[in-house]
């Protein structure tokens, strides 16, 4: 293994609640009777995009709405509780930063979410995981296309110099996943609060808590099916 891929900011830190509130916020700020409940946005959670969230919505219940103010409304309340929340780490997460870090394994923050989101969720989760701790930071400003495109993912590669198969993306949504299997990279879920009901039968393996030896030795598993795979079809 060669580098870790954190696919999302909820892989970070589980900020799915915050989210929902945030989007429940702007819906009152832009005189709307919306109030998405826990279940709702469970389902939503599906697909990822909040702009085609509320736009979706929008259309189901026949309401024209403007969903990119909305949204903008709802990143700044997003925002805003970020900046004062106390956000603690996924479990094992800051414990497998450190271990890739002694291994001397690259890590990356591969996301299409906005600049401002990942600065602000750095500094709520500081001193336990700084922007320091990643060779790499992908934003919605590198890449047209956000996930399930595989876009981003694509751009990580490229500039930290790795080979798909020698990395593990580490996913909280099905999106995500999608966009990690579509650029060849081995996919462990790590679902969320909001996330863990999902059908994560695409990605290779689906752990609650992450751990540096349970991802090389997961690794290590699907190299050793890849190789078997290739020689049957070769018939030797």
């Amino acid at each position: 293994m060669s580098a870790i891929l954190f696919g999302s900011i909820g892989t970070i830190a589980d900020t799915s609640e915050l989210q929902r509130q945030a989007f429940n916020q702007a819906f009152k700020a832009h005189k709307l009777d919306w109030c998405w409940n826990r279940d709702e946005y469970l389902t939503m959670l599906e697909k990822s995009g909040g702009k085609n969230r509320i736009a979706d919505y929008a259309d189901s219940i026949g309401q024209p709405v403007d969903a990119e103010a909305i949204h903008q409304s709802k990143s700044e309340f997003f925002q805003k509780s970020l900046a004062e929340s106390q956000l603690p780490p996924r479990s094992g997460v800051v414990e497998t930063i450190q271990g890739a870090k002694s291994k001397g394994l690259k890590l990356a923050l591969v996301t299409t979410t906005s600049q401002e989101n990942i600065s602000l969720l750095i500094e709520a989760l500081h001193p336990n995981i700084q922007a320091t701790d990643f060779d790499l930071i992908v934003d919605a400003s590198n890449v047209e296309y956000p996930k399930p495109d595989k876009a981003a993912y694509t751009f990580a590669l490229k500039r930290l110099g790795e080979q798909s198969d020698d990395c593990i993306a580490i996913e909280d949504n099905l999106d995500g996943v999608e966009a990690a299997i579509a650029t060849g990279l081995n996919c462990v879920a790590f679902p969320g609060e909001n996330t863990t009901h999902h059908d994560f039968k695409k990605a290779q393996h689906l752990v609650d808590r992450l751990d540096i030896d349970e991802l090389q030795s997961f690794l290590a598993a699907s190299r050793s099916r890849k190789i078997s795979s290739r020689i049957e079809q070769q018939g030797l």
